[in-house]
């Protein structure tokens, strides 16, 4: 099984949005801009959102066992995904990579 690379790549946040709809937390995300973590199949990297985890994890569980070319050829690299968690109010990008098995 390969291990998954997930990078973030972006994070949005629609304080309109917020204002209008959500009741206000103090702390909602942890994730930074470039933050990596390494996904050992199905386990959840240490310090990775248990929500964005429940979004991209079925990509990480596929692409650690060889599957790719998701959507018919949506990414360049077809061994990589481009998935978002889904909070609607501040949803984070992650660039999902399967790495070579000698790789780390």
């Amino acid at each position: 099984m390969k291990k998954v690379k997930i990078t973030v790549m972006k994070i949005a946040c629609y304080s309109d949005l917020m204002e209008k709809y959500e009741n206000p937390i103090q702390h909602a995300c942890d994730m930074r801009m470039g933050q990596v973590f390494i996904a050992n199949g199905w386990e959840r990297p240490k310090g990775f959102c248990g929500s964005a985890w429940d979004t991209v994890s079925p990509f990480v569980m596929a692409l650690s066992h060889g599957a790719g070319n998701f959507y018919d050829g949506w990414m360049k690299d077809p061994k990589s995904a481009m998935i978002s968690c889904n909070d609607g109010f501040r949803p984070v990008s992650f660039l999902l990579e399967a790495m070579d098995e000698d790789a780390e």
